[in-house]
């Protein structure tokens, strides 16, 4: 699960590269940037829950290492 996880982090971040790269900032709200965006948003969100499922599985070994 911790390689699934770093994998999957790995490839959000480069999503959110990648994507930064697609951005104009004259329009950033139409055609190419607005996808950008968007994916940029998503990825980050991928990153979010994949922090917390990581510390969920931390704050469950700890607490089958106590019992």
């Amino acid at each position: 699960m911790k390689i699934f996880t770093l994998i999957l982090s790995i490839i959000a971040v480069a999503l959110v590269i990648f994507n930064a790269t697609k951005l104009n900032f004259d329009a950033l709200f139409e055609g190419e940037s607005h996808t950008a965006i968007i994916t940029i948003v998503a990825a980050c969100c991928a990153l979010v829950l994949l922090q917390i499922l990581r510390l969920s599985k931390k704050i469950e070994k700890l607490h089958k290492q106590r019992k």
